[in-house]
């Protein structure tokens, strides 16, 4: 019978022998049960009866997920993503777009919805992006097909 002391001879591919001790399995095992505990700790979903701190409003990381996350990372390739289909649009609107008195170009929204339906089938939360950004203007809150076809959509940068 291994006591604790007693090391364990194994074959290893990367090296002709290996020692693994009892003990040094136990440390490891009790050191991952651990990190574990204190991970289960801060999972909303667990059954654990510890409440995760709560970040409040004005707080620094409120509305943000945590450094390193996968959260974190899909953000950024989706903001990466929209920030690709905007500048496309006002490549869009710079190509079919008729130049106006002060030199920008600009285009009617049913003849950009024509051309860009092609492209992709979120024109207008594309368009909403870019005025956000203030890479576009155009009246109203939201474009509609049909109704909002007459509406001039103008490059500002």
């Amino acid at each position: 019978m291994e006591t604790d002391e007693t090391p364990v001879r194994c074959d290893d591919d990367r090296a002709e022998t290996c020692t693994v001790s009892v003990k040094g399995l136990t440390e490891n095992w009790q050191k991952w049960s651990n990190d574990h505990c204190e991970y289960q700790k801060h999972n909303p979903f667990s059954n654990g009866k510890v409440i995760p701190p709560q970040i409040q409003r004005g707080q620094e990381g409120y509305g943000r997920p945590l450094e390193g996350s996968k959260t974190e990372q899909r953000g950024k390739d989706a903001h990466s993503h929209i920030s690709r289909e905007v500048t496309e649009l006002c490549q869009v609107i710079q190509e079919i777009g008729e130049s106006r008195d002060d030199g920008r170009p600009a285009v009617r929204f049913g003849t950009l919805f024509e051309r860009y339906v092609t492209i992709s089938d979120k024109l207008v939360g594309v368009l909403l992006r870019a005025r956000k950004q203030g890479l576009v203007h155009f009246e109203g809150e939201m474009l509609w097909q049909g109704r909002d076809d007459e509406v001039l959509i103008t490059l500002l940068q």
